[in-house]
């Protein structure tokens, strides 16, 4: 007994409070939060997708100043931007917010039938605004800070060049950049719900995001900031002629490049992270099981 007269529980050590969740039980509780996500009300679905716009900025804004610059040679290099970029998804997962990339995983509860396809379209369409709220919210307070203008103007070049490169992409190679880089944004996101702690998460966002930002993929809340960015920026000749871009326009910096850009990268993105994530372990795991 205690000294308060209360009996003694005896507290055991439990290994399965470190070992990581299964796949199995990943696949349900990705399902559990996604009805949650579904059935959320429109003001705070906005509010966090808002959120998770900035934070998908913050990365962007890391990953352009890191890569401005950079003598490490091409490969060391991206490496190093790609690991600067993980903030924007370390802040999403454990500050907590919606993010459209992730959001996807809820084909997984659609497909088991336990989320309408109007809540999932209701979902994906107030968090996608909502990112892009957030992200263009991010490129006025960025350019307002002068950030285009540190190290001598070197970081505003960097991020037209960045720009430049992806309204370039063709419609195709927009599309399957999109697939492969949601299909590894997704499984960090999968992996983070194996983890226990918030240092679990960190490390399972690390790896994946690092390779598809390494690799050259596109994520469509990420060129919500990129792309009007250097669109900003180019409207300072400095800054365009340092980038080597004396005609914004015709390096396709407008607002019809970035949404030629966005249009394929988004579906390639919605096409990576259902199929190649949330289907295939839907059928794995659920279809069987329900």
């Amino acid at each position: 007994m205690s000294d308060q007269g209360e009996p003694i529980v005896e507290r055991r050590f439990d290994p399965s409070m470190f070992d990581a969740y299964a796949p199995v039980q990943i696949a349900y509780r990705i399902e559990t939060v996604g009805r949650s996500k579904a059935d959320m009300k429109t003001e705070p679905t906005l509010a966090l997708s808002v959120l998770a716009g900035a934070f998908i900025s913050f990365g962007a804004m890391f990953y352009t100043v890191v890569m401005t610059g950079s003598g490490l040679g091409f490969g060391p290099g991206r490496f190093l931007g790609g690991l600067s970029f993980c903030l924007g998804l370390i802040l999403v997962v454990v500050g907590g917010a919606e993010l459209f990339t992730g959001n996807v995983l809820l084909i997984m509860g659609w497909a088991n039938k336990k989320v309408p396809t109007r809540a999932v379209a209701r979902n994906w369409l107030l968090v996608y605004v909502g990112n892009l709220a957030g992200s263009l919210g991010m490129v006025a307070m960025a350019y307002w800070s002068d950030l285009p203008h540190l190290g001598g103007d070197a970081v505003g070049t960097t991020a037209i060049k960045i720009a430049a490169n992806k309204v370039s992409l063709s419609a195709d190679v927009a599309f399957v950049h999109g697939v492969l880089c949601n299909a590894l944004v997704c499984l960090a996101i999968w992996l983070c719900f194996a983890a226990r702690s918030v240092v679990d998460k960190i490390f399972a966002i690390i790896f994946p995001i690092t390779a598809f930002v390494a690799m050259g993929f596109e994520h469509s809340v990420a060129n919500m900031y990129f792309i009007p960015m250097g669109i900003l920026a180019a409207q300072d000749p400095s800054l365009g002629q340092a980038a080597g871009i004396t005609d914004p326009a015709a390096a396709g910096l407008t607002i019809a490049g970035l949404v030629g850009n966005l249009l394929p990268v988004t579906l390639g993105n919605i096409v990576g992270g259902s199929v190649f994530v949330a289907l295939s372990y839907f059928f794995v795991y659920l279809r069987a099981q329900d």
